[in-house]
């Protein structure tokens, strides 16, 4: 939401728990009454802590509004009595315990909506039944002797496990499955195997998991060989989760999930403040304070992808996540060029959560179904392909919107909001995947300087009218600065942000390590003080395609050379194309009158077709009407300078270059294409001005 407004106070009713040591959260709703079956039969070995889990489980649902019936006679798998339950719990069964009908009875009961919960041995278990391997997600396979070892909890959200530390040390006994449960469910919790003796599974041992299957909602935990598990809080918490998700009573997205690369994690590199207020970063969770502002992620700009984060409010509070907006150390930027998808489950339908903020509704009563009240975790997926963009909450879609508006785009940065005082709002485990199968980019890469992956000499320094708020600093001779993971397919130049106190020095641009071959390089001048920014550019040579390691290296005579703020990678982009080129509005470029005479003006204007507005469009150089070029008057660099038609000459005032974020900009001043007063009536003059990614900066290109 944009507006401040007072909350309408938190929810009160709290979610009883067992005393522990987990650490406490936010107040959340106590669940509807339900009813759990706890079965225990064995057919094989027989736990001696399958008592102490049944006492376990009864004194967790005393607690937690459940009740429990506990049984080992498979007789009571009945279609009927299943219907009883809302989650059944296999406690520690192993061998054969079902026979045909009783399987034939909870298979019906799963495909019904029912809830499974699959305790250690429930996955020795059954070996001739394929559905209930399904269901649990993988057989067991073998164990090394009871040991300490430490669980890697990779989910922070699902309630089984958003009370747990990244590493959960524990001592049990660790079982390797015959198969990898990834590829069908989604992995909560895996084992470091070099953190115990005796593991198979290698590099990736998945430890517990949840999945939906035939209807039904089924968790699973490797833990709770030994007696002293269900004496232990945060297994018991861990329990609980499970339970509460397997009956329906909390949500979570519980697709298999594979491919993403984490954004934030715990740490912070790459990411800027943008506006006021903060994120704290505690225990791999940021929380907001005050704003309002944007912490967004300026080291990469993204097109098609899936982004994923976890949300979690405090009470009746406000966020969103931003995506689609150009780089800015101005929130608003965000606001007026990008799209929202909503959190706050309190307002009106087109700015509640799941919303895409002021345009589309989320589908209420899906949204609704899936939501997590406040206290608990919820997940986002934000799929974007191209100009659509679906929000999935807690695994289900909610909302499916496409963007129509010419001077607004999906691709850009992504960021969440800080929205003010009174609205504490925390994520974990932001990640992302790039979607398979994108074609080469074929618009610029802006990249934050400071956002480099290694670096010698320099670092990141605050400075105020930085993009992102800070620049790459202490920059001497010698020093040097990589970006891994640059696609360089198609580019053609290089164009730095810069600032410059001090004596100036040479940016050169190379590729593979700081002594790799030599690309390009450009003369960084005094720019006339720490606080003023100009833009420099070069083109570059021999540049390989696909993706590299870009390295900035820096030479010079003395000492604080200058400072970098972004860098952008220039792409040709093809052959152009003629057409209207429409901005603010969705108004096109004009030329007054239609005449051809040398110094009219350029101006916004409803399309008519006329040829007034039938540009032709060279990459990275005139873009031509009626005979003659879109020119800067008297090759200005200065704010407002008259954007007019004029005679083509080949110098730098009619050279225009297209940016990803929209921005038509003139390479030879550093500015950009702009409807003057960000007024879209008839008429409005279009002239030069500083670049700043605002709607009325954007244009769509023949």
């Amino acid at each position: 939401m944009k507006l401040l407004r007072s909350a309408l106070g938190a929810v009160t009713a709290v979610l009883a728990t067992i005393a522990c040591t987990v650490p406490a959260g936010p107040a959340a709703a106590a669940d509807a009454p339900y009813d759990v079956l706890v079965f225990s039969k064995t057919a094989g070995f027989r736990h001696d802590s399958i008592a102490t889990g049944v006492q376990a489980v009864r004194e967790l649902g005393t607690a937690n509004n459940f009740t429990v019936t506990a049984t080992e006679d498979a007789a009571q798998f009945t279609t009927a009595n299943l219907a009883r339950f809302e989650a059944v719990i296999f406690l520690n069964t192993t061998g054969d315990v079902l026979n045909a009908s009783q399987q034939s009875a909870f298979e019906a009961y799963i495909g019904a909506g029912g809830g499974y919960v699959g305790v250690h041995s429930a996955a020795d278990t059954e070996y001739d039944w394929p559905f209930y391997g399904n269901l649990v997600g993988a057989w067991f396979a073998s164990h090394p002797a009871i040991q300490p070892a430490v669980v890697k909890v990779e989910d922070r959200a699902h309630a089984a496990t958003a009370h747990l530390p990244q590493r959960w040390n524990r001592t049990d006994e660790w079982y390797d499955y015959r198969s990898n449960a990834r590829s069908t469910a989604h992995v909560l919790a895996s084992l470091d195997e070099s953190s115990y003796s005796g593991g198979s599974m290698g590099g990736d041992h998945p430890h517990a998991w949840c999945k939906t299957y035939s209807g039904g909602r089924s968790f699973y935990t490797g833990g709770g060989h030994t007696q002293a598990s269900y004496a232990d809080a945060a297994f018991r918490a861990h329990l609980l989760g499970g339970i509460r998700y397997a009956a329906g009573r909390t949500k979570a997205d519980c697709r298999p999930e594979t491919g993403y690369t984490a954004l934030y994690n715990g740490g912070t590199t790459g990411w800027s403040q943008a506006g006021p207020g903060s994120f704290t970063s505690a225990d791999a969770t940021l929380t907001s304070v005050g704003g309002m502002g944007l912490y967004w992620y300026s080291a990469k700009q993204f097109t098609n992808y899936s982004l994923k984060l976890d949300w979690r409010l405090a009470g009746d509070d406000n966020s969103g996540v931003f995506v689609g907006f150009p780089p800015s150390s101005d929130p608003n930027s965000a606001v007026d060029n990008g799209y929202e998808v909503q959190i706050d489950p309190t307002d009106a339908a087109d700015r509640t959560t799941g919303a895409i903020y002021g345009f589309s509704s989320a589908d209420l009563a899906a949204r609704d179904a899936a939501l997590n009240p406040a206290g608990e975790w919820n997940t986002y997926e934000i799929l974007v392909e191209s100009e659509r963009l679906q929000v999935f909450l807690n695994g289900v879609r909610i909302n499916d919107f496409t963007n129509t508006d010419p001077v607004r785009s999906l691709a850009g940065h992504v960021g969440i909001q800080n929205h003010g005082t009174g609205d504490d709002v925390s994520f974990r485990n932001i990640r992302i995947k790039e979607l398979g199968g994108t074609p080469p980019p074929t618009g610029n890469t802006t990249v934050q300087a400071e956002a480099f992956g290694t670096a010698s000499g320099v670092s990141a320094y605050p400075k105020a009218g930085a993009n992102g708020g800070q620049t790459l600093g202490y920059v001497d001779p010698g020093d040097w600065a990589a970006y891994p993971g640059l696609d360089l397919t198609g580019v053609t130049a290089l164009r730095a942000r810069v600032v410059s106190g001090g004596p100036g020095g040479t940016l050169q641009v190379r590729t593979g390590s700081p002594t790799g071959p030599l690309l390009g390089q450009v003369a960084v001048p005094n720019t006339g003080g720490w606080t003023t920014f100009a833009d420099v550019s070069t083109a570059l040579t021999g540049v390989p395609s696909g993706t590299q390691s870009v390295h900035l290296t820096f030479t010079g005579s003395g000492s604080g050379l200058f400072d970098v703020d972004d860098f952008t990678l220039v792409r040709s982009t093809g052959t152009g194309g003629s057409g209207p080129v429409k901005g603010l509005a969705g108004k096109c470029l004009d030329v007054r009158s239609g005449s051809s005479a040398d110094g009219t003006q350029i101006q916004l204007y409803t399309c008519n077709g006329s040829s007034a507005q039938s540009w032709t469009v060279t990459p990275n150089g005139p873009v031509k009407a009626l005979g003659k070029c879109l020119d800067v008057s008297g090759g200005g660099s200065a704010d407002g300078t008259k954007i007019q038609l004029y005679s083509c000459n080949g110098t730098g005032a009619q050279n225009w270059s297209a940016q990803a974020d929209g921005t038509v900009r003139n390479p030879s001043s550093g500015k950009c294409l702009d409807v003057s007063g960000n007024n879209s009536a008839d008429g409005t003059a279009v002239h030069l001005w500083t670049c700043t990614g605002a709607a009325n900066q954007r244009w769509t290109l023949p």
